[in-house]
């Protein structure tokens, strides 16, 4: 099973020199298992690269775990382009609103004019919408995939995706204590417990927390703790600040990496093109 990283920012994309070597594109995540469809985490503007590696005659097949429905997630799905191509096919699961409408009717009522040239029912390919929240399933015949509710601002799922004896945690935006305490949900250690890797919310600083700490996120310290918490064997940081450039992640995963060296944890920083072959 290989993990791509194809859009790593959170909040908003971002382009620039500073940016250039963890790259600006929002959330997407690519899984290629061996005798299955694609799988992508994720929606963001990173999908638009994820689809340039899949073809674009009307022979996709594909599934996408999202998160949950905030515009770094979803942008990237109109401009997918095997979508755009007759015959295509492509499941999307996540999870409902409290008000109980679907994440199809959200992103139908979303992608139309005025905000969108045409409608989503309109694209030439078939999209499939499935509402999950503690929801285990599975995809094709032999990959298990567990969906967790985390705690985010909104309905927000994590994913554990797991194949022939390895698997892969995501957990893009995950609102750690208020108080800036280490303690996780039921749910969170139940996707992590053992994984080989997990893509975890590292978005802000600890000066930057205390000013944010309702934004729905975490520290690179939160996210090395909960990987040691629960078993994960390496931690890749994640959804980054899109004020924060290259030589800050740097900086950034400097400090962690020793307390990862502490705690039992491989760290590193995920970037736009990267690829862990696990």
């Amino acid at each position: 099973m290989k993990v791509t990283f194809y859009g790593v920012r959170g909040s908003t994309p971002c382009n620039g020199s500073e940016i250039e070597r963890y790259g600006g594109n929002t959330s997407c995540v690519g899984l290629d298992v061996p005798g299955n469809d694609p799988i992508v985490f994720d929606l963001g503007t990173g999908l638009r690269y994820f689809g340039m590696k899949q073809p674009s005659d009307g022979s996709f097949r594909g599934h996408a775990l999202l998160t949950h429905l905030h515009w770094d997630h979803t942008q990237g799905l109109p401009f997918f382009a095997p979508i755009l191509c007759a015959g295509a096919e492509f499941d999307v699961y996540g999870p409902p609103q409290e008000d109980g409408r679907s994440i199809g009717e959200i992103l139908a009522a979303t992608i139309r004019p005025p905000l969108f040239p045409i409608e989503l029912e309109r694209f030439p390919g078939r999209m499939r919408f499935h509402d999950v929240s503690d929801t285990d399933f599975t995809i094709g015949a032999d990959v298990a995939v567990k969906a967790r509710l985390i705690p985010h601002v909104g309905p927000t799922c994590g994913y554990r995706v797991t194949w022939n004896g390895r698997s892969v945690a995501y957990l893009s935006d995950h609102q750690m204590p208020y108080d800036g305490s280490m303690a996780a949900s039921q749910g969170a250690l139940e996707l992590i417990d053992g994984c080989d890797l997990l893509i975890h919310d590292s978005q802000y600083l600890v000066s930057e927390f205390a000013t944010k700490s309702t934004w729905g996120h975490c520290t690179a310290e939160f996210a090395v703790w909960l990987a040691a918490e629960a078993g994960a064997k390496r931690l890749a940081l994640y959804h980054h600040d899109p004020t924060r450039g290259d030589d800050a992640v740097d900086d950034m995963l400097r400090a962690i990496t020793l307390e990862g060296q502490r705690l039992g944890v491989e760290v590193f920083a995920a970037s736009e093109g990267l690829t862990i072959d696990l």
